[in-house]
């Protein structure tokens, strides 16, 4: 069962998981060129959020198969298990609480800009949420980085790396 657990845990973070990094990293670039009026931008923008909202509701397979192997092994009180757990929490808040409402607000902006006939607006604050966002979304795939390399390497474990 444990074997069983750790398969799906594993695949659900890098078939879960990287689409949303993907997404999210691309989103920024796909947004500035929105402020240059490119229709084809525009509509990446939109799948881009769609892409990281989806795998976002998915996502939440991650942490609970996570949890249910952890629990398997009897690690679930390990430091490296408690501290990837913390990560992937914020991980998870910096995506619901920044990334998806900065991108919809980005959206929102151009489509209403488009609508009344006058762009894209300002540039200048498209250039910094952009900007906003691609930090945001760094930060996001580095504290999924450590996790990733806390599932492996798995300090002070006594059930072998």
């Amino acid at each position: 069962m444990t074997k069983l657990l750790l398969s799906i845990h594993v695949l659900a973070s890098i078939l879960v998981v990287g689409p949303i990094a993907v997404a999210a990293s691309m989103f920024p670039r796909y947004a500035r060129r929105t402020a240059g009026e490119d229709g084809h931008s525009a509509g990446a923008t939109v799948l881009l959020h769609r892409i990281c909202s989806g795998y976002a509701i998915v996502g939440v397979a991650v942490p609970v198969f996570g949890i249910a192997t952890g629990a398997q092994l009897g690690v679930l009180t390990d430091a490296w298990l408690l501290t990837s757990i913390v990560l992937t929490t914020i991980a998870a808040a910096i995506l619901a609480l920044a990334i998806l409402p900065g991108q919809e607000s980005m959206i929102e902006s151009a489509a209403a800009a488009a609508a009344d006939g006058t762009g894209t607006g300002d540039g200048a604050d498209t250039k910094r949420a952009a900007a906003r966002l691609a930090g945001l979304t760094g930060v996001f795939n580095l504290l999924w980085a450590v996790v990733v390399v806390l599932m492996i390497v798995r300090p002070g474990s006594t059930t072998g790396a």
